[in-house]
């Protein structure tokens, strides 16, 4: 039994993994499966409780998923994704979808009940996933964690001379802390919409779920304002999101498990904002987006009401983008 106190670690991994010269496992239904480094695992992070077993599940084109109790479409979309990904991390083909009577299914997916479409920052996230040379039986609470067992099954692929194969385990896993974040600076150093989304498989892989997204600063203001369009059309350099891509992404991240927290700065770091709206300042302007990094002395001047209506109006605007 391989035990950790650091199951909820957050480290940030991206990994690719190619597969070629596949060997067609049905001709050999019952290959011989590796006996040595039964504890030797590369799980991140490392499950609660991890026993790992010789042998494993052979992959083959024949291989079908199944949801049974809960499900959504939600579930289901997830579940495709990891098909996908299969495919791809054992150079195999599938032919089936998901479903199929028990003697069929190689992955059995079971959930009790359903959860907020957005991630809260207390959800259940716990799973159980054993495997088998037979088959694979996914547990999980509530959608997220499927999300989570779905990823450390893919981390249980390996390869021999007849082909890839599931690590035989049996693993029980829930994160040891709710909050296991990484900030995104797009305003320092701004990042397209493809590089978000990337960047969100690669906090799902690693079940990370909460992504501070950083969109003004001094340097740039990021977001789309229909209230305020002067932030974002002279405080950006024409590099910003508009609110449908906004929305998306929060949509994207969703199911996968992530929540957004937004990030505005107020009432320092704000010289994108100034470009566009001088008079919230406190010093006379003109303004323009700094180019480099420092310290800059003017803040939003603190003794205006009209500062207060000013931010009122756009964090009310903000808030009905995102749930945080």
């Amino acid at each position: 039994m391989i035990r950790t106190p650091d199951a909820g670690r957050t480290a940030l991994l991206i990994a690719a993994v190619a597969a070629s010269g596949c060997t067609d496992a049905a001709s050999e239904p019952d290959p011989p499966m590796p006996l040595a480094g039964v504890g030797d695992h590369t799980l991140l992070p490392v499950p609660a409780e991890v026993t790992l077993h010789a042998g494993g599940l052979r992959l083959v084109p024949s291989f079908t998923p199944s949801l049974t109790g809960y499900t959504e479409p939600r579930l289901e979309r997830a579940v495709a994704r990891f098909m996908g990904r299969l495919a791809r991390a054992a150079g195999l083909e599938f032919q089936a979808g998901v479903g199929g009577t028990p003697p069929e299914v190689s992955l059995r997916i079971q959930v009790s009940g359903g959860a907020d479409s957005i991630p809260g920052v207390r959800e259940d996230e716990a799973y159980t996933l054993t495997v088998t040379a037979q088959d694979a039986v996914l547990q999980a609470g509530s959608p997220y964690g499927v999300l989570r067992g779905l990823e450390t099954f893919l981390q249980l692929i390996e390869r021999d001379a007849h082909g890839p194969f599931v690590r035989a385990a049996t693993i029980r896993d829930a994160p040891r802390f709710p909050w296991r974040g990484l900030l995104l600076d797009v305003s320092r150093h701004f990042m397209p919409l493809d590089v978000v989304t990337r960047t969100l498989d690669g906090m799902a892989a690693v079940k990370m779920n909460v992504l501070h997204w950083h969109l003004s600063e001094d340097q740039g203001f990021r977001a789309e304002s229909r209230r305020f369009p002067l932030l974002h059309e002279r405080g950006s350099d024409g590099d910003y999101y508009t609110q449908e891509q906004l929305r998306e992404v929060i949509a994207y991240a969703a199911d996968r498990g992530i929540r957004i927290v937004p990030e505005f700065d107020m009432p320092a770091h704000t010289t994108s904002w100034f470009a566009g709206h001088p008079e919230l300042a406190s010093a006379p302007g003109p303004y323009q987006i700094e180019r480099h990094f420092g310290v800059f002395d003017p803040t939003m001047d603190p003794t205006r009401e009209e500062v207060y209506e000013f931010l009122d109006a756009f964090i009310g605007e903000m808030a009905a983008i995102f749930p945080d």
